[in-house]
């Protein structure tokens, strides 16, 4: 589902690109995230930006159940309050000092995170599981009109290799989640990769052209 409005889910990442103990950034209509992984393995998606001097949390690392900004190493931990401050280890940091959180869930081997309250569950795969991400300097029009088809009504661009699951970051670039189905083969995979490459290629060939309606 790739809908911007208050209340829906927001694909944001393969599970896999995100392992134990890491830090990526992300991006959602509200701005950009660190999204990032506990030691246990807990998700949770923060405001890429530290309260402290406003340093992007998505370069920092992640110690246990911890987000620490890589400047002054000020801790967060998943509801996005301060839990550390380096340079004064005897206190304890005001509940005032947080980084702002968004709902974060994982279904089916990718990461959602909510813009606003989301009003039920994400979109399910229906047998499909992912394949790769990729990032198009495109928007979703240009990516629709290089498929040739519009987004049905749960989200997914259907072509004939694959079913590509999109999401805006920012304007005029869209990240491409590729999904085929659970039971293709290598061949049907390497085939789906591919495809999605020359699509992503043509969509930014439209937007750089402007035809894209």
């Amino acid at each position: 589902m790739h809908s911007d409005t208050a209340g829906s889910w927001v694909p944001v990442a393969l599970s896999s690109d995100l392992p134990a103990a890491t830090v990526i950034p992300a991006h959602i209509p509200a701005g950009p995230l660190a999204l990032w992984r506990s030691q246990s393995g807990r998700v949770s998606a923060s405001a890429d930006r530290c309260p402290h001097r406003g340093m992007s949390l998505s370069h920092g690392f992640v110690r246990g159940e911890a987000l620490s900004c890589i400047y002054h190493g000020w801790s967060y931990g998943p509801a996005g309050n301060c839990l550390r401050i380096p340079a004064h280890p005897g206190l304890t940091p005001p509940e005032a000092i947080r980084t702002v959180t968004h709902p974060v869930t994982e279904a089916d081997g990718v990461v959602w995170v909510a813009v606003g309250e989301p009003a039920g569950e994400p979109p399910a795969l229906a047998g499909r599981v992912p394949l790769r991400s990729l990032t198009a300097f495109a928007d979703i029009a240009a990516i629709e009109a290089a498929a040739g088809t519009r987004a049905n009504a749960g989200g997914f661009v259907e072509t004939e290799t694959a079913s590509l699951l999109l999401s805006s970051t920012r304007e005029g670039e869209t990240l491409i989640h590729v999904l085929v189905a659970a039971d293709a083969g290598p061949a049907a995979r390497i085939a789906a990769a591919r495809a999605a490459e020359g699509l992503r290629r043509t969509a930014e060939d439209l937007q750089k052209k402007g035809t894209a309606q």
